[in-house]
């Protein structure tokens, strides 16, 4: 029998207060952790990482803008005057809803309340090639490891001398035009543009394509008319293809494949297509949905359980006003967690609960410098103003001052100088692959 089923997590202090176990300090998890911080509740909170990931900037890392450590966040610091609330770097294994016990990787731990706030990973859509070629970026060290490979390609390209074997290295391939893809798409084209060219003399970077794919009839499918049509349209103003209404069939390596459109050349397949939740062992059948997301209530109370909440991305509350959901985006499982944060505290008190209601405070896509759309419940808008709204909102939600000030620093040295200086190719040992060698040889 493995050490989680047999023996208890150790050195958790004795308490004679209700335990809440948090799984994912994400958004949600981390939100809730510090709702209860201080309060008359024993707090587990448990995550694989030791810190907290800042998602919406990503692409900055991925694009040599922002260095890993500036969007992400020690949790144990988070923590440091908090008697009531414990960290545990752990993965969980399985949930006995009958017993209350949830085990992890490093024991079991009994439960009075149970949080689910794993979040979600890449969705491939079951297209088995993408998953082995493409590269995802849901976490700080798949944005490094894009860093890594775009500057890697242009290292190798430059070592090749004929210009027809140097373009599959060069183009870059995104597929998904949600934010996370029209964002990654505009810095590349950014790079590509201003950056590159400077890096690299010897290579045409006329001949670098930077295509943005999209499978429904437009980019930002949730944001206004708007916001859609000025975000194609600064895309394109910085060189970037963008295919709408277009399907990816599959990826070798080498080539993307389209529906009844002609194939694409590229080794760097960046895939933001789409997000699947996060499981765990030992939910019903009856308590999620097909593609995995979990049933729960108003109070974000899983279908089925009296003690067992799912918040964010991993849950789905099905109401007349959202007959799909509400959607998987950061503010949906911040408002979720401090909802339930909030009820918690009632029930210690003895009030009564009070229903989730999602409050739209808008959304925003930044595409380059000073140029962002912005949909906002009264107004919507766009260009530079659009911009610094929203460097000024995301600037706002990193944690800790020292993060702020690091980001600040780098944005502003980006904005004038229009130069990132964190093109550093970082990795714990360089492996040269076969293909690599016949190429530099060829």
């Amino acid at each position: 029998m493995n050490f989680y089923k047999q023996n208890p997590i150790p050195n958790l202090p004795e308490t004679k207060s209700k335990r809440v176990v948090i799984i994912g300090a994400g958004f949600a998890g981390l939100k809730l952790a510090r709702k209860l911080k201080g309060r008359p509740y024993q707090v587990l909170l448990l995550d694989k990482n030791n810190y907290h990931q800042f998602q919406p900037l990503f692409y900055q890392v991925a694009t040599s803008g922002l260095e890993p450590s500036a969007i992400s966040f020690p949790l144990r610091k988070v923590f440091h005057d908090s008697k009531n609330i414990i960290f545990r770097m752990a993965e969980a294994e399985m949930i006995d809803q009958q017993a209350n016990r949830l085990y992890t990787s490093v024991g079991y731990i009994d439960y009075d309340y149970l949080v689910l706030a794993m979040g979600a990973d890449t969705n491939y859509f079951g297209l088995k090639s993408i998953e082995k070629y493409s590269t995802p970026m849901k976490t700080v060290s798949e944005a490094l490891f894009i860093r890594n490979k775009i500057i890697s390609n242009y290292e190798t390209a430059i070592n090749i001398g004929e210009e027809e074997k140097r373009k599959s290295i060069m183009n870059v391939v995104i597929v998904g035009g949600g934010p996370t893809g029209v964002e990654l798409a505009g810095a590349v084209a950014e790079l590509r543009n201003n950056v590159f060219p400077k890096d690299y003399p010897e290579l045409n970077f006329k001949n670098m394509k930077v295509v943005l794919i999209e499978a429904g009839q437009s980019l930002l499918s949730s944001m206004s008319e708007q916001a859609k049509t000025k975000a194609k349209s600064y895309l394109e103003d910085l060189g970037v293809e963008v295919m709408v209404d277009t399907q990816v069939l599959d990826y070798d390596g080498n080539n993307v494949m389209l529906k009844e459109k002609e194939s694409i050349e590229t080794k760097t397949l960046l895939w933001a297509a789409g997000i699947k939740p996060n499981s765990i062992k030992g939910i019903r059948e009856e308590q999620s949905i097909p593609n995995g997301r979990l049933i729960v209530d108003e109070f974000n109370q899983l279908e089925g359980s009296e003690n067992i909440y799912a918040l964010g991305d991993i849950s789905i509350s099905i109401t007349e006003q959202y007959p799909r959901g509400h959607a998987q985006v950061a503010q949906v499982a911040l408002q979720q967690a401090d909802n339930l944060g909030n009820n918690l505290l009632a029930e210690f008190k003895g009030n009564p609960w009070k229903k989730f209601k999602y409050k739209d405070l808008g959304s925003m896509a930044t595409i380059g410098r000073k140029l962002a759309v912005v949909d906002l419940p009264f107004i919507k808008f766009q260009g530079l103003l659009a911009w610094m709204t929203w460097l000024f909102v995301h600037l706002m939600a990193i944690l800790g001052v020292k993060n702020k000030l690091f980001i600040f620093f780098d944005w502003a040295w980006n904005y004038l100088a229009f130069d990132p200086s964190l093109r550093l190719l970082i990795r714990p040992k360089q492996v040269k692959t076969q293909e690599d060698k016949e190429l530099v040889e060829d």
